[in-house]
């Protein structure tokens, strides 16, 4: 039976500290280099998307419509890819825009957009209306928030429970503060805490009543089908709550195939109502005069459908779910009982995220790098890098093997029960 670490007497966190010390001097002497900081689809699941390489060789490059895919034009993405991806989401497709490799790159450009342009015809753009804010649900993706410190953007931390963002913080902020103008939201397996929104949840943020005309919401769906097993998630589909509403062009959503095929050569999507579409199109129409139109024929022939897309991802989650359960595992074989960290077991995504003792995860995040495990930078999932309880850790399970992992694991559940008791004795 473990002892909680909360129970113990200074003597025995004292004869801890030293037997962990031992642990951990015998780990750094293995001259470990094992990265955990990012969450990088391994070179096995890279492999499973190769056949993409080759699928046009010798193959006519023309869309269904005879375009040739090779030339200009098409700025909205040709008919095929723009099907694929909507029947992924549950939308139309004329409410598609096909955009380039990373959906990170259309959320910066939907930003500026609004920041210029405006949100829409007749819409003072954001840049002209003084100080302007967004809701930044943390722990969170810190390339959301690299996007509003870029372009000056104010962040109002909000947390996430158990079902998705402080929903009553969320409304009290929109419903009284006109320059707060988004929110961020990674709905499905959200990045760290791998929590889905709830259906209540979906509900409220499709029913906000916003002080600001021109609020979006911002609904980065990254890991829509992402799952690691036969029972997912379930998350409503927001654009049916709001269809013929007064929030119909509330929301913005965003996907890609980043972590389905290549990260660096994928495809990605701008979703929105029909309103936001056009206006969107009609800015980037200076902009660019199209986007790859030869990669997204590849990845229509790759995949074929909906379904070949979906059967695609059961493979990734083959290789990811053996390492999840490695992750777990540690976690609950090493830490569970000790009254020191608790953690989130995701059904899907990316991440496994992990809550220290509070004031203790830099002390965590050094150990490791010491010991030769790179972790994400400790406090990148809050607002200007700044975990206000020194407590969350985010764990990237899918790059290194198995067996890197399983070393890596080990290392930094020593170093979490070696800062715990290093706190608690009050070193």
């Amino acid at each position: 039976m473990k002892k909680s670490y909360l129970e113990m007497s200074e003597r025995e966190l004292s004869d801890s500290i030293s037997a962990l010390t031992a642990e951990y001097e015998a780990e750094k002497k293995k001259g470990l280099k094992l990265d955990m900081s990012r969450g990088k689809p391994s070179t096995a699941q890279l492999d499973l998307s190769n056949g993409l390489l080759k699928i046009l060789d010798g193959k006519e490059a023309r869309a269904e419509n005879g375009f040739d895919v090779r030339n200009y034009g098409v700025l909205a993405g040709i008919p095929e890819a723009r099907r694929l991806i909507a029947d992924v989401c549950g939308v139309e497709s004329e409410n598609v825009v096909i955009g380039g490799t990373a959906s990170l790159e259309v959320m910066y450009n939907t930003v500026v957009r609004a920041m210029i342009f405006g949100t829409g015809e007749g819409k003072t753009p954001w840049i002209k209306q003084g100080k302007i804010k967004f809701i930044c649900p943390a722990p969170g993706y810190d390339r959301h928030f690299g996007i509003c410190q870029d372009l000056g953007i104010e962040m109002i931390t909000v947390r996430m429970t158990k079902t998705g963002p402080d929903m009553d913080e969320v409304e009290r902020i929109v419903a009284s503060d006109s320059s707060v103008k988004g929110i961020w939201c990674v709905p499905k397996y959200s990045n760290p805490d791998g929590i889905t929104y709830s259906g209540e949840t979906v509900r409220r943020i499709a029913s906000m009543k916003c002080a600001a005309d021109d609020f979006r919401v911002f609904w980065d769906n990254a890991y829509i089908i992402h799952d690691l097993d036969d029972k997912p998630d379930k998350l409503l589909n927001i654009f049916d709550i709001i269809k013929g509403t007064p929030n119909e062009d509330l929301v913005y959503m965003f996907v890609s195939t980043a972590k389905v095929t290549f990260p660096g050569s994928g495809i990605s999507a701008f979703i929105s109502s029909g309103k936001n579409v056009d206006f969107a199109l009609a800015h980037m129409n200076y902009q660019t005069i199209s986007y790859d139109k030869i990669n997204q024929l590849r990845h229509v022939r790759f995949f074929g459908s909906a379904d070949g897309m979906r059967a695609h991802m059961k493979k990734h989650a083959a290789i990811l779910y053996p390492k999840f359960k490695i992750t777990l595992d540690a976690l609950k074989g090493e830490l569970d009982g000790l009254d020191i960290a608790h953690w989130e077991e995701p059904r899907g995504g990316y991440f496994v995220s992990l809550y220290v003792l509070p004031g203790t995860a830099r002390r965590v995040g050094e150990l490791c790098k010491n010991a030769g495990v790179t972790l994400t930078n400790i406090g990148a999932t809050y607002p200007y890098g700044v975990d206000p309880d020194d407590s969350n850790i985010r764990i990237a399970p899918s790059y290194p093997t198995e067996e890197e992992l399983a070393a890596a694991m080990k290392v930094l559940c020593i170093c979490v029960k070696l800062a715990a008791a290093e706190k608690l004795l009050g070193k």
